[in-house]
């Protein structure tokens, strides 16, 4: 049988996680509200309003919506100056983490089986070229950024 310290503690984590979510869910009903609302004002569009007490809450509704959107409305990303050291590090972090997870797996595999060190060697080898192959994509991708920019550069009208 629970103590009633443990019965506590239960009950105070099963509320911190029912306000959790319906903190979430209030946040999503909110934003669906929001969206609904704006929904409604384009489609009905105010040449449908006739009385002008419909007409001001309508202008009021359209004030808050056009608040609301401005304050969730994402700010513009300032250009990154260090924007070749974050592609260093995110290469490296690949390779580190495909070596990681074959060690990880290897070993581990060899402890379940026995196999003491064979499996770690074989998983650490397909853990390098995983990340190899990461590494590899991550620079075409780079690539093919930076010709599109370098594109759209020179297609544009000069003079």
């Amino acid at each position: 049988m629970r103590s009633p310290r443990q019965r506590k503690i239960k009950k105070y984590i099963k509320n911190s996680i029912l306000n959790c979510f319906s903190g979430i869910a209030q946040s999503a009903l909110t934003r669906a509200a929001v969206r609904i609302n704006t929904l409604l004002i384009l489609t009905a569009g105010p040449r449908h309003v006739t009385d002008p007490d419909d007409r001001q809450k309508l202008d009021a509704l359209s004030e808050r919506i056009a608040a609301v959107k401005e304050v969730h409305e994402p700010k513009p990303s300032a250009p990154d100056h260090h924007s070749q050291a974050q592609l260093a590090w995110r290469m490296v972090i690949e390779l580190v983490a495909g070596l990681g997870i074959g060690f990880g797996m290897g070993f581990g595999l060899d402890v379940l089986l026995g196999t003491t060190p064979w499996l770690m060697i074989i998983f650490v080898l397909l853990g390098f070229a995983a990340g190899i192959k990461t590494m590899m994509r991550s620079a075409a991708e780079i690539q093919s950024r930076q010709e599109a920019a370098l594109a759209d550069s020179n297609d544009s009208p000069q003079g």
